[in-house]
């Protein structure tokens, strides 16, 4: 019995392996095609290695854009390896070598001129809106199945991770400035004045997808909701929505009286209703809304298997 379930273990780890290897292939894949049919030929940055990159190819023709991010991601993976030891992880590193050969592969087989790129038939020159609206899809999309495997591309990522454990910045506020610094960079090398218009499209579109692609479409609602008709409340929950919640204890910062605070979570198509349910039964009430981003369990999504 022992054996067998080691053995089925075993295969579900194979399993889970293959599953992470494949999306980390996928996204790396999406992600160079993302940079090279939309971000490189037009040359929009959109922060990172590789925006910073599209600059420097610029500048110098002769070296491609993946050639440049690798050349800054070997020494940041270095200095990663070095400061974060295991938990920079083996999936990263293999993302930041896989993305810029793939990147520079899709180059050298599809070019980089948007007047010949495809027989010219897939020429955006004249809608710029376009080309950063589906190149931030292609990224996010990769980019997106990337971090589902626990991993990141590497890049910005590490100097952020830096800034967060050396400078004590967050790590969004660390990613948002190294990606400021290199869309400023492309602003003054390149002399367009649009061009932080162009990147902050694609990268409000890559966030955006980004975020479908790790929590999924739909957002469910958190609600903290104190009021003095709590039973009320309750039984409204249980038989006429047929959902759950959680009493918690707690107090008024001023008054200092013990109270019950109900914690609940639902789809975003009950709040309205469950609003209005509130200010009915007691208007005096305070309520509490705001996204759930991942809810798992009875009733709401299954638990995601680990990749």
């Amino acid at each position: 019995m022992e054996f067998a379930l080691t053995e089925k273990y075993r295969r579900y780890a194979s399993r889970r392996r293959i599953k992470s290897v494949l999306w980390l292939v996928c996204g790396s894949i999406l992600m160079s095609a993302g940079f090279v049919l939309f971000m490189n030929p037009y040359q929009v940055v959109p922060g990172g290695v590789y925006g910073l990159g599209i600059v420097l190819h610029a500048l110098f023709p002769s070296i491609q854009v993946g050639t440049f991010g690798l050349m800054f991601d070997i020494p940041l993976l270095l200095i990663g390896l070095k400061v974060f030891g295991r938990m920079f992880g083996v999936k990263t590193v293999c993302s930041a070598l896989l993305i810029p050969v793939v990147m520079n592969g899709m180059t050298y087989l599809i070019g980089e001129n948007p007047a010949t790129m495809f027989g010219g038939n897939m020429n955006l020159s004249q809608d710029m809106f376009l080309v950063c609206i589906f190149g931030g899809v292609l990224i996010g999309a990769g980019l997106g199945m990337i971090i589902k495997t626990e991993a990141t591309s590497g890049g910005t990522d590490i100097v952020a991770m830096l800034l967060v454990k050396y400078a004590r910045f967050s790590f969004s506020r660390g990613v948002l400035l190294v990606d400021s610094l290199v869309v400023i960079f492309g602003m003054v090398v390149l002399g367009d004045w649009r061009l932080p218009l162009y990147s902050l499209v694609t990268i409000f579109v890559t966030t955006r997808v980004i975020d479908f692609i790790v929590d999924g479409a739909s957002y469910d609602k958190l609600l903290f909701i104190i009021s003095d008709r709590n039973d009320d409340i309750r039984e409204y929950i249980l038989e006429k929505m047929g959902r759950g919640g959680t009493f918690i204890k707690s107090s008024g910062m001023y008054t200092g009286a013990g109270r019950e605070m109900i914690f609940l979570v639902v789809s975003r198509s009950e709040v309205s209703a469950i609003k209005g349910m509130i200010k009915e039964i007691d208007p005096q009430s305070f309520v509490v809304i705001v996204d759930a981003h991942q809810t798992y369990g009875d009733g709401f999504k299954a638990f995601p298997e680990k990749k």
